[in-house]
Parts: structure tokens; C-alpha cells; sequence
């Protein structure tokens, strides 16, 4: 279990949310973005509680360790969709010879 401070507000989650929500603000900050995530986390008061966390390139987060002994609640797949957001960021797919692209109106590469 980690603690986890995001503005004024703490938090405990598991060790695997909690690392990888922290990693994923750290690409969002490289590159310059922004993007949101959702977890599950357990609330200053004990309930469990749903949280949204902004991430940019202006967030403070920290992680902290915990001798807590209260069960993390479940964010397999929160931590997953960090994982493969992760992924993407760190190590994005190249096109590959033959591939047909083309360009879409708000100027992005989309594939046809």
C-alpha cells in the first residue's frame, strides 16, 4: 500500500497504482501533455473512493510508503491502461513500408 498526496488531498492505493500513475505523470510531464486517469483508491476517512488525477506537465505527486495493513483496492485495469499508455508514449509503433496513411482533417495521421 502507498500513500499518495495529489494537491491537498491523500490517498492510499496499492503499490502497482501507485507506481504507475506515478511513472505516467512523469512521461505526461517529458512530453509536454496532459491526460487524466481514474483509480480506485482508499480516502483519508476509509471509504474507497473513485479518483481522477489530472496529470501535466505542473503536477506535484508524491508516493510515499505505508505500513498500512488495509487491503488496496482492485485497479488491474486502471494499472493495465497506465502500462499500455505507457507503453505507447515510451515506445510508439513505426510505420511499416506499404502501410497506406493519410492525412485527416484536423492534421493527424490516421490509417485507411
Amino acid at each position: 500500500m502507498k500513500h499518495v498526496s495529489f494537491g491537498d488531498k491523500s490517498l492510499f492505493m496499492g503499490d502497482d497504482a501507485a507506481e504507475a500513475l506515478l511513472e505516467y505523470a512523469r512521461l505526461i510531464s517529458e512530453a509536454a501533455t496532459a491526460d487524466s486517469v481514474t483509480v480506485s483508491c482508499i480516502s483519508h476517512d476509509g471509504n474507497t473512493v473513485e479518483a481522477s488525477f489530472l496529470l501535466n506537465a505542473n503536477t506535484v505527486l508524491i508516493v510515499e510508503t505505508t505500513n498500512s495493513e488495509l487491503d488496496p483496492p482492485d485497479n488491474a485495469e486502471a494499472v493495465q491502461e497506465m502500462r499500455d499508455r505507457i507503453n505507447a508514449m515510451s515506445r510508439p509503433v513505426n510505420a511499416q513500408p506499404g502501410e497506406p496513411w493519410m492525412w485527416s482533417d484536423d492534421g493527424v495521421a490516421d490509417m485507411v
